[in-house]
């Protein structure tokens, strides 16, 4: 990993997710820029894929479960070729091909469609599966907020990826500590995932949610471990985004294209600052 590169390729999909949500006036914001880091780790040095051919049978997934945070990943996808930037700034209007949630009939390099909260895992534990009864070398990556994992139906799924043993997929927590309606600890204490992971049976594994190089080293690992893996992501809800990181309630924002362009300054100089660090 080259993590100039990587870091570069995050501050662009922050920029992109921010300039989508301004076109549409509105957005989830806070869970969105928690994600870019991540984001850009996933689709920069991680996953076996081709923007030419979604379907490609051995490439690797990628499953937002918590969907309503779609416009990071459509930033993502249009940063790495899956279809044209300009397509962003149609997010949500009538007709387009990015709605508010995640939609594999509509957008090209989305595997599964999510956005009921707390059944994406199951999603991508049946897909990991499937993949794996047909002999395909291939990983799931799912993508799960920490407020969503007060969804008993999470339990259920990870139960099942430590009884077959599925080496193939690998969850990733978006630690924030914050869901929409407050602090996670407040509404139902999340208590130490750590440990309720490794009690069901994974390899779990907690990193600095905006450092791409131990995001990096541990999805690295995670991949070619022969266990069923867990990465805790310690992130920050709205991080890189200073109006959205400033706001107690950030789930989800009016955004003006004035608000969108200050924070794209603001984005540019953090960057600089940093790469020069």
């Amino acid at each position: 990993m080259d993590k100039k590169v990587t870091m570069s390729a995050a501050a662009e999909i922050r920029k992109l997710t921010i300039t989508a949500m301004a076109a549409a006036g509105y957005g989830h914001i806070g869970g969105s820029m928690s994600i870019c880091d991540t984001l850009a780790v996933l689709y920069t040095d991680i996953l076996n894929i081709d923007p030419t051919d979604c379907s490609k049978r051995d490439r690797d997934w990628f499953v937002l479960s918590k969907g309503h945070c779609g416009p990071a990943l459509y930033a993502a996808l249009s940063y790495r070729g899956y279809f044209d930037k300009e397509l962003l700034k149609t997010l949500n209007s009538n007709g387009t091909n990015l709605p508010s949630h995640c939609d594999r009939l509509k957008t090209a390099g989305v595997d599964l469609s999510t956005g009921s909260l707390g059944q994406g895992l199951s999603l991508a534990v049946g897909a990991a599966m499937g993949n794996r009864l047909q002999r395909i070398d291939s990983t799931v990556f799912v993508m799960v907020g920490d407020g969503e994992l007060q969804e008993g139906q999470n339990w259920e799924a990870i139960q099942f990826i430590a009884h077959w043993q599925l080496d193939n997929i690998v969850l990733l927590v978006d630690y924030n500590r914050r869901q929409l309606d407050g602090f996670t600890e407040d509404i139902c204490k999340p208590f130490d995932l750590r440990e309720k992971f490794t009690a069901f049976g994974l390899d779990a594994a907690e990193v600095g949610g905006h450092d791409v190089s131990e995001i990096y080293d541990a999805l690295l690992a995670a991949k070619s471990s022969k266990k069923p893996s867990v990465v805790i992501l310690n992130t920050e809800k709205g991080h890189g985004c200073y109006f959205s990181e400033t706001k107690e309630f950030n789930h989800y924002m009016v955004i003006s294209a004035e608000m969108a362009a200050s924070a794209i300054k603001d984005i540019d100089a953090r960057l600089r600052d940093e790469i020069s660090a």
